[in-house]
């Protein structure tokens, strides 16, 4: 017995010699492919790295790459792997066309090339070109914003939320805003209305019920110490049946009647009437502006299309105070999404081509029936390429962010049905992830499936499923 462990032990030692040193791998040919992408030493931590698990893989009986050509394309793989960026591309077939886990707008051509500028080159963001002057960097967008919403000012901080809070705080700190208990909103990431106020200093005043609020309310609740009557469309949700609420321009009477601003917060926002594209009338700016509010806020990365930021547009000394709180220079926006806002909101002058350049308004107003023919036509080619029974089939596509809760709209998508229940079903959604293009889909009924609404290269849809027979085991562990 002891001569066999002898044996064992002197096999594996002669194993563990085998492997090559560092200095070899790094002078074989492969290695030059990891020097070259990666860098010396980069490379060479990922090398002592594959030496290492090389040698732990013998030590267990387990064959491991021993040549330092083996040794070298393992260390590029892990470089590899590791340069793969968190923030990947990803085929959105979930049928939330604003997904806010999946970034929300796709950017108009002219709003990418745009930002590609700004970031290639010095602009002139706060240099007044004409004068040789310093300038303002909200300039950029001002006279756009206001041609657009008929508000005599306007300002841009990096998101709704921070619109929100920056107009409470200068507005309304230490002072009451009042807010029908039917519209103290909560929207994802815990953004609750009463707890922004909080931040903002300023003291919560409900008024009404959760179902009911009436003029009374507000009058009843206006006093001295109120600074802003806040209006808060329920973007993300609705209250039915025996409801109640003060219209947006018999509000704006009563404030003013007391001398009192109106602060309307919109949310999603939208310069566009959605009825002209087949989609359900939404309030837009420029009628929440006709009706009184002396401040409205909305986003800009959701149903207007465009990159994240948040408005603040009306009256203009309001503007003004707001632009003067130090809060402002921190939740300002950078030249990149400047320049990708300022060329969105060019694209709203020319409301006749606005659905066919702004890709939101495109998927929004795309036809089920267009959908449908994509389905048909790539549906034997799906279902070869994952083996799995796929049949196209008529769905529900939303909105998303917040925006038309209640409405949806008619698409059509393909049915994966693999063997195996609920397990298979698992493992076919995760194998799919692991794609080069990660293909996002959605559980329904037993099924998992891809509405395609949001699909537009097909062909690049097709190459990535290519990729899936070529996973790991592991990847599809469950599909059999």
């Amino acid at each position: 017995m002891t001569g066999g462990l002898s044996a064992e032990t002197s096999a594996l030692a002669g194993a563990l010699r085998a492997l090559p040193s560092v200095d070899g791998v790094l002078k074989c040919a492969p290695a030059a492919i990891g020097l070259d992408r990666h860098g010396r030493e980069p490379f060479t931590a990922a090398v002592r790295a594959a030496l290492e698990a090389a040698r732990a893989a013998i030590r267990a009986g387990m064959a491991g790459p021993a040549d330092a050509e083996a040794i070298a394309a393992a260390a590029l793989s892990r470089l590899e792997a590791e340069a793969q960026p968190s923030l990947r591309p990803v085929f959105n077939l979930t049928g939330t066309v604003l997904h806010t886990n999946l970034g929300r707008a796709i950017l108009a051509e002219e709003a990418v090339e745009a930002a590609l500028i700004a970031m290639r080159q010095p602009v002139a963001l706060e240099y007044d070109v004409a004068s040789g002057a310093r300038g303002e960097r909200d300039d950029h967008v001002r006279a756009l914003l206001c041609e657009l919403t008929g508000a005599e000012d306007a300002t841009v901080v990096n998101n709704n939320a921070a619109a929100v809070l920056l107009v409470l705080n200068t507005l309304a700190q230490g002072k009451d805003s009042i807010v029908s208990r039917g519209e103290l909103i909560e929207i994802g990431g815990a953004f609750r209305m009463p707890d922004i106020m909080a931040r903002a200093g300023t003291r919560l005043v409900e008024v009404g019920t959760t179902n009911r609020t009436h003029p009374k309310d507000y009058t009843g609740a206006i006093g001295p110490q109120t600074g802003l009557v806040v209006k808060v469309h329920t973007s993300n949700y609705r209250i039915e049946g025996f409801t109640k609420e003060v219209p947006p321009r018999e509000l704006a009477d009563i404030a003013h009647a007391q001398g009192v601003p109106l602060f309307n917060d919109l949310g999603s926002g939208t310069l566009c009437d959605l009825a002209r594209y087949g989609l359900k009338h939404e309030p837009t700016v420029r009628e929440a502006v006709a009706e009184g509010a002396d401040i409205v806020t909305f986003s800009g990365d959701k149903l207007l299309g465009g990159p994240q930021t948040g408005f603040i547009v009306g009256r203009r000394d309001l503007i003004a105070a707001i632009n003067r709180n130090p809060m402002k220079r921190a939740l300002r926006v950078d030249k990149i999404r400047l320049a990708a806002l300022d060329a969105t909101l060019r694209l709203y002058r020319d409301p006749d081509r606005l659905a066919a350049r702004l890709p939101t308004l495109r998927l929004l107003s795309r036809r089920a029936e267009a959908i449908a023919a994509v389905a048909e036509r790539i549906a034997p080619a799906v279902e070869t390429a994952l083996g799995v029974r796929v049949s196209p089939c008529p769905c529900r596509s939303q909105i998303g962010s917040g925006a038309l809760p209640t409405e949806t709209l008619d698409s059509y998508g393909l049915r994966l049905t693999p063997d195996g229940g609920g397990r298979a079903l698992e493992a076919l959604a995760t194998a799919l992830r692991a794609l080069p293009v990660p293909v996002i889909g959605r559980r329904e009924d037993g099924a998992l499936v891809l509405d395609l609404r949001c699909l537009e290269d097909e062909a690049g849809f097709l190459a990535t499923l290519a990729a899936f027979a070529g996973l790991e085991e592991g990847a599809r562990h469950g599909l059999a």
